[in-house]
C-alpha cells in the first residue's frame, strides 16, 4: 500500500526508548508500505558526532549554533551523510549513543534540526522513527507507535548484535548504558521521552522483529482502509 493507494500522503511515527529496535522496525515497516523511512536518530548521532570531534561542548550555545548553521546532513537509503562524508558506521556505537542523548537535550541543536525533519514530509509518505518524533515533530501523524522493551530485553539484542559483527560487547555494559540513556530521555526539560497522544503500545520484549513489523503495517492499513 502506498500514498496513492490511500489517496493521500501519510505519516506514520515510532518512538521509543534506546535499544527497542525501532530502526530496523521501522525501516522494514516503511519498505512493507512502500513509502520513505525517515530515520531521526541518525541525524542526532551524526550531529553529536561532529560537534564531539569538533570539541564543541553541549554548554557551549554560541559555537553549538554557529557549527550547526555548517553542518549539512543527508539521509540516504544506507547511508548517513555529514557535509558529504559517510559517517554511517561511527554513529552506531555505545559511545555516540550517549553522546546523542546529551546533545539532544540542548535546545540549539533540536531546534535546528526540528524544521529538517518536519520538512522531510514534503517529499511523500513516510514512518519516522524517534524520541519525540509523535508528540513533538509530526504531532499530526495519522498513526502513532510507541515501541519498547524491557532494559534486559534491549541490552540483550544489542549484545548479540554486535558479537554477529564481530564487535567486542559487554552485556552488563550495554545494560547499565541502556538505563542511564532511559533515565536522561526522560528526565530531560526539552522534548522528554513518552508515549505520545493517540500512540498504540507494543512492548516487544517476548516478540520478534517478524511479528512486531507485522502488528505495525496491519494496524496501519486498518487505520487508513476505515
Amino acid at each position: 500500500m502506498t500514498s496513492e493507494d490511500t489517496g493521500a500522503f501519510y505519516v506514520v511515527t515510532i518512538d521509543g526508548p534506546a535499544g527497542a529496535g525501532k530502526s530496523s522496525v521501522a525501516k522494514r515497516t516503511a519498505h512493507e508500505l512502500g513509502i520513505k523511512y525517515l530515520d531521526t536518530g541518525a541525524i542526532y548521532r551524526a550531529i553529536a558526532l561532529i560537534l564531539a570531534k569538533s570539541e564543541i561542548k553541549p554548554d557551549s550555545e554560541e559555537f553549538l549554533r554557529e557549527a550547526l548553521s555548517e553542518i549539512k546532513i543527508e539521509l540516504k537509503e544506507n547511508s548517513v551523510l555529514v557535509n558529504g562524508f559517510d559517517v554511517s558506521g561511527e554513529i552506531r556505537t555505545s559511545e555516540v549513543d550517549e553522546l546523542a542523548s546529551v546533545y539532544s537535550a540542548v535546545p540549539a541543536v533540536r531546534e535546528s534540526l526540528l524544521t529538517l525533519q518536519k520538512e522531510q514530509e514534503n517529499y511523500g509518505s513516510l514512518v519516522a522513527e524517534g524520541r519525540d518524533v509523535g508528540s513533538v515533530v509530526f504531532p499530526d501523524a495519522k498513526v502513532k507507535f510507541f515501541l519498547t522493551a524491557s532494559p534486559e530485553a534491549r541490552a540483550r539484542r544489542r549484545y548479540l548484535e554486535r558479537i554477529s559483527k564481530g564487535k567486542e560487547a559487554d552485556y552488563n555494559e550495554i545494560l547499565n548504558s541502556i538505563k542511564q540513556r532511559d533515565i536522561n530521555d526522560s528526565t530531560r526539560k526539552l522534548a522528554p521521552l513518552s508515549v505520545p497522544d493517540g500512540a498504540v503500545y507494543l512492548d516487544t520484549s517476548d516478540l520478534t522483529e517478524d511479528e512486531a513489523v507485522k502488528f505495525i503495517v496491519d494496524h496501519v492499513r486498518g487505520a487508513l482502509l476505515k
